[in-house]
Order: C-alpha cells, then sequence, then structure tokens
C-alpha cells in the first residue's frame, strides 16, 4: 500500500507542477527518481515532524500541493500543534502521508503503534481522513487528492494486503460502497478491518447468517446517507477498525445514526481496540487476534447477537 502511494505521488509530480513531495527521516533511496528529476519539488529533512509540517504549510500557501510522508505516530502526536494550526486553521490542502496505522509497527511497541490517530484527526475541523483497504484501492484514491481543497490525513496499511476492492468501485471522497449487499447484519469498517470483517461474513454465510459488509474509506467526511439507508433495513449494526473504539469509525457511525435515524435504532456493536496501549508483543496480525479483530473473533461477536 505505501509502494502504490509514493508511487502515485511521484505519477501525480510528472503530470502536475504544483505537487512536491517532503518526506522525514525516510529510506535515502525513497522517490530517488523523483528527487533526481525534480529536485525543486522532492525534499528529505530528517527527523524533524513539526518542521515538516510547517515547510508543507508554507510551500502550499505559495500555490503547491505538497505530500508529507512519516511514521503515523510522529504526524498525529509529535505534529498535533503544527497541523492544527498550520494546515487546518488556514484550510490547506496539504496531505499527510502516514506509515503504519493500527498496528502495522507492532513490534516497536506502543510509541508506534497509531491506535487513536483516526479520532485525533478526525477531531480537528476541515481535515480529511482517509484510509484505504488495499493498494489497488490507495491508487485509486490519490487520483483525488490532486483537486481536494482541504487537508488530508492517509493512513497506509503494512502492505501485501488482500485486495478486495475493484476497480468498478472507483473512489470519491467521502463515500462508502458495498462489498457484499445481502443479510439481516451489517458490517462497516474502514481500511484493513474491512478485510477481516469479509473473512467474518464468509464464514457466517456458511452458517446461515448473511451479513452485508459497507466499506467506508473516508472516516471524514463520512458518508451518512449510506450508513442510514443501510442501518435502516439491518436488525444489527457492527463496526469493525484497528483503533481504539474512542473516536474512529464506530464513534462517526454511532453518531451518524443518533443524529439521523428516525424511529428505533438497530443493535449496534462497535469492534476495535480496547482503552489500553498494548503490554502483548509480536506482529500486526498477532495483536489484532489478541484484541478480537480478526474473522473469527468478529465472527463470533454476530453469532453471539444473532441468537441472544
Amino acid at each position: 500500500m505505501r509502494k502504490a502511494c509514493l508511487n502515485a505521488v511521484y505519477t501525480l509530480a510528472q503530470r502536475e507542477p504544483k505537487v512536491a513531495f517532503i518526506g522525514s527521516d525516510l529510506s535515502p533511496d525513497l522517490l530517488e527518481r523523483g528527487e533526481k528529476e525534480h529536485p525543486d519539488r522532492f525534499f528529505m529533512e530528517g527527523v524533524s515532524e513539526q518542521h515538516v509540517v510547517g515547510m508543507a504549510a508554507g510551500l502550499a500557501m505559495e500555490g503547491f500541493i505538497p505530500y508529507v510522508n512519516t511514521i503515523a505516530t510522529f504526524l498525529t502526536r509529535r505534529c498535533y500543534e503544527q497541523v492544527a494550526v498550520d494546515l487546518c486553521i488556514h484550510d490547506l490542502p496539504v496531505r499527510l502521508i502516514a506509515n503504519g496505522g493500527g498496528y502495522v509497527y507492532a513490534p516497536l511497541g506502543p510509541t508506534h503503534q497509531a491506535i487513536e490517530d483516526i479520532a485525533i484527526m478526525r477531531a480537528l475541523p476541515n481535515m480529511t481522513v482517509v484510509c484505504p483497504a488495499d493498494a489497488e484501492e490507495m491508487t485509486r484514491f490519490m487520483d483525488a487528492t490532486l483537486d481536494w481543497p482541504h487537508p488530508i490525513y492517509i493512513r497506509l496499511g503494512k502492505g501485501g494486503d488482500l485486495v478486495v476492492t475493484k476497480p468498478e468501485h472507483g473512489f470519491e471522497i467521502g463515500k462508502g460502497y458495498m462489498l457484499r449487499e445481502q443479510g439481516d447484519v451489517l458490517l462497516v469498517g474502514t481500511g484493513v478491518a474491512t478485510t477481516r470483517a469479509l473473512g467474518a461474513a464468509e464464514a457466517l454465510a456458511a452458517e446461515g447468517i448473511e451479513c452485508r459488509v459497507l466499506h467506508l474509506p473516508t472516516v471524514k467526511p463520512l458518508d451518512t446517507d449510506m450508513i442510514l439507508a443501510q442501518a435502516s433495513t439491518a436488525k444489527l449494526v457492527v463496526t469493525v477498525e484497528e483503533h481504539v473504539k474512542i473516536g474512529g469509525l464506530g464513534s462517526a457511525v454511532a453518531d451518524c445514526l443518533l443524529d439521523g435515524m428516525e424511529g428505533r435504532l438497530p443493535k449496534i456493536r462497535r469492534i476495535g481496540i480496547p482503552d489500553v496501549f498494548a503490554t502483548k508483543y509480536g506482529g500486526q496480525d498477532d495483536l489484532m487476534e489478541h484484541y478480537g479483530l480478526q474473522p473469527p473473533a468478529i465472527a463470533e461477536t454476530v453469532r453471539t447477537v444473532v441468537r441472544g
């Protein structure tokens, strides 16, 4: 996914002279051809993330469309004031490419595990939050970034993630789409958690429990029309995210249903990371399993509610 994203930055820079790239402490050979071909628009700034955000803001004020790339926790926790004051208050078209959303950097411990990044970014006025499910969706999304007038936080997966989206899905910022369309249960996912929701839906279908799967690659702005339309005919809505339950996708969907649904709400369950920093060590899949984010645990949550 990261490779697809950065390759797209290079492609966009070939098309559009306003595109600039700023990296922070990345591999020296990353986007080397871009640096050689456009030395005035490709920069590597080292371990200075707050400076990088300010630099991107300055370039945006001069008419550029800057793409910033570094580790997700550094872009959110370390640079929060710069993102809020330099980017969001001025509503500048800077794209924050965040490596390692969720538990991608699980072996590096809680300092590198971006488990609350969606909540942090979603809270900022003018910020857009996008979490593609796979590399192919990432490529389609990047084409849409060129003309979007607001700052964007782009949450990257690990790379090599299973491709579950299709070209015909396209990509429109602020819109979701269905990956499975039949069933009384509505599973709602974002990022690679959608892949896990699909796995759970397939397992449950073998037991006679049919689940729809709604993929929301854009967490902000949220596709409230799609959520309300699908939830209105569902008996159970289950959100799935590789993020703490507080302030992420589940909170956004719950807010949408509370504010927008007429009549009685369906049952709602939110599956996500509990309100803890990880004390276990292992890979991304290990921690996702530990916190109940893999298909078997998701299926068990649905099974328990459906069967009472």
